[in-house]
């Protein structure tokens, strides 16, 4: 299902003149109607009942028609556009405001989360012209090489814009490309290798959820955090050491064979 809140809106709420105050609740605390609540938190009447229906969002208290709001209201609907502006869905809030309300630390929880989903890449990208990115490979950019590039996810296209993920990777390309190697065999080594790549970052996360995230009900979840931002590193340097190793033994053998037809008489 969608996360944009397009599903009926639901019986509406007696809202008073606009203009009044919000009131002191039973507790003291202030209390606000659903007009007023949603400019308080900046979203749009509909979107606050539609977090109403997605159980995002308690219900109000009631004094006849009129559902009244409590602060807590408007700071769980704070939380929930910070989640959002992150990249949550909304299902993936839900879980995380269930976890707080069964008494576990929010914070602590988004630490969890911050964690796992920091980005593993510092790779820069870099923007051009496609007359510019054409330049870098004389004659071997079209619209054929371009679509698959996009397809790819190596870079994406803005009108005449067009934004590569790594000023790295572009430069080794280049030096492929400029060293003979055609573009579209480079191409298609990095579609190869890319599916490499999914399925060790996959067996990677198969032996962190199977033997450290599984645990979780009987491991702190700060001590889960700190667990895995000690492993990222590791996890790097490991591929880097075995990718290394894997082409000095791949090499050798390519030079032994280069050897062996140079001598063969």
């Amino acid at each position: 299902m969608s996360d944009e809140p397009t599903e009926a809106e639901g019986p509406a709420e007696s809202e008073g003149p606009a203009d009044r105050a919000p009131a002191d609740g039973p507790g003291g605390g202030r209390e606000y109607r659903i007009g007023e609540l949603a400019s308080a938190a900046g979203v749009p009447v509909r979107t606050l009942r539609y977090y109403q229906e997605r159980k995002l969002l308690p219900p109000p208290r009631r004094e006849g028609r009129i559902g009244l709001y409590s602060e807590d209201h408007l700071a769980r609907l704070r939380m929930i556009g910070n989640l959002l502006e992150r990249g949550h869905t909304l299902e993936g809030i839900r879980e995380l405001l269930s976890a707080w309300e069964q008494g576990r630390d929010i914070g602590t929880v988004l630490g969890v989360e911050k964690a796992v989903t920091t980005p593993w890449s510092n790779e820069v990208p870099v923007t051009m012209t496609l007359d510019e990115l054409a330049a870098l490979f004389p004659g071997e950019v079209g619209p054929d090489s371009v679509e698959r590039a996009v397809a790819l996810g190596h870079i994406e296209v803005d009108g005449d814009r067009v934004t590569h993920w790594s000023r790295r990777q572009l430069d080794a390309t280049v030096a492929l490309v400029r060293a003979g190697v055609p573009l579209d065999a480079v191409l298609s080594a990095g579609q190869e290798l890319q599916r490499s790549m999914d399925d060790l970052a996959a067996m990677f996360v198969r032996l962190i959820t199977t033997h450290i995230v599984a645990s979780i009900d009987d491991q702190d979840l700060g001590e889960l955090t700190e667990t895995l931002a000690r492993l990222r590193p590791g996890a790097q340097v490991t591929v880097e050491a075995g990718f290394a190793r894997a082409m000095d033994r791949q090499v050798r053998g390519a030079i032994d064979q280069l050897l062996g037809r140079l001598t063969t008489p």
